[in-house]
């Protein structure tokens, strides 16, 4: 094993560890925000320990954005300096996964329900909170960890040629 692919290596697991646990904590934070709008989160135990574990599942998301942007940049960097190109498929990827999640949880697995509170995307009835989320988050997530690489020095590709 080469010292370039330890290395590179490395680096992937620490982008990877980073996007988890800044995408959990930023995506928890959302979800008690909008815990109110789904059936049965009437008590603080039941909002903090669903919040917590759909936080989880939005940091799964958010390796599922990054994949699709490495698959399309060839670059395991590309959020580092993500241009339009990048934030396309952080936006795109994010609002199919959100749909084809909440459809799939709402009307095929009945996971959840939605008080009256929610606004519902008509003609697919989901709620509209969830699906902002992941248009919403992933840029500012992407963003916060590309700081902490551009602060240790690592620089993408694409700003160095």
């Amino acid at each position: 094993m080469t010292s370039t692919f330890r290395q590179s290596r490395a680096s992937l697991l620490s982008i990877c560890a980073w996007l988890f646990v800044i995408s959990v904590v930023v995506n928890y934070v959302w979800e008690v925000g909008q815990g109110f709008l789904f059936e049965g989160m009437s008590s603080w135990e039941s909002i903090w320990w669903h919040c917590f574990v759909a936080s989880l599942g939005d940091g799964i998301i958010l390796w599922i954005i990054y994949a699709v942007g490495w698959a399309i940049f060839k670059r395991a960097d590309w959020f580092v300096d993500p241009g339009k190109g990048g934030y396309r498929a952080m936006l795109l990827t994010g609002l199919i996964l959100a749909a084809v999640i909440e459809w799939g949880a709402v009307h095929v697995l009945q996971r959840w329900s939605y008080t009256n509170a929610m606004p519902l995307i008509p003609g697919l009835d989901i709620g509209i909170t969830p699906i902002m989320q992941m248009l919403v988050l992933p840029p500012i997530i992407f963003y916060i960890v590309a700081l902490r690489f551009k602060r240790i020095g690592i620089k993408s590709r694409s700003s160095s040629s």
